[in-house]
């Protein structure tokens, strides 16, 4: 658990790492959530990121910097990056960003 109020579970089968955030993400829980997310990425270096948002019960611009530098990781290790069981309200946020334009990033269209 990173702080108290958020937490992120893991699995990484066959080149797929997925990753499930809960809780709320704002600036105090963002730098442990990332640090743990950067050292899956890089331990795995998976073919595909799949990061589910569907448990996150709140999230700020800390918590789009968070997806958006994920992103950046992924580029880097060259892997496809998917945001998928987004809320109405996750997905609000990532529309009015502009997150759906960047290249490299799948966010899947079903809401939860």
């Amino acid at each position: 658990m990173v702080g108290e109020t958020a937490f992120l579970k893991s699995r990484c089968v066959d080149g797929v790492l997925e990753i499930a955030l809960f809780g709320e993400i704002d600036h105090h829980s963002a730098r442990g959530i990332r640090e743990q997310m950067d050292t899956l990425l890089f331990m795995n270096r998976p073919r595909l990121f799949l990061l589910s948002l569907e448990h996150i019960t709140f999230m700020d611009s800390s918590g789009l910097g968070l997806i958006l530098g994920r992103l950046n990781v992924a580029r880097e290790l060259d892997c496809e990056m998917r945001l998928c069981h987004l809320t109405d309200r996750i997905q609000k946020i990532l529309s009015l960003s502009g997150a759906s334009r960047l290249r490299g990033l799948v966010i899947e269209e079903e809401t939860v």
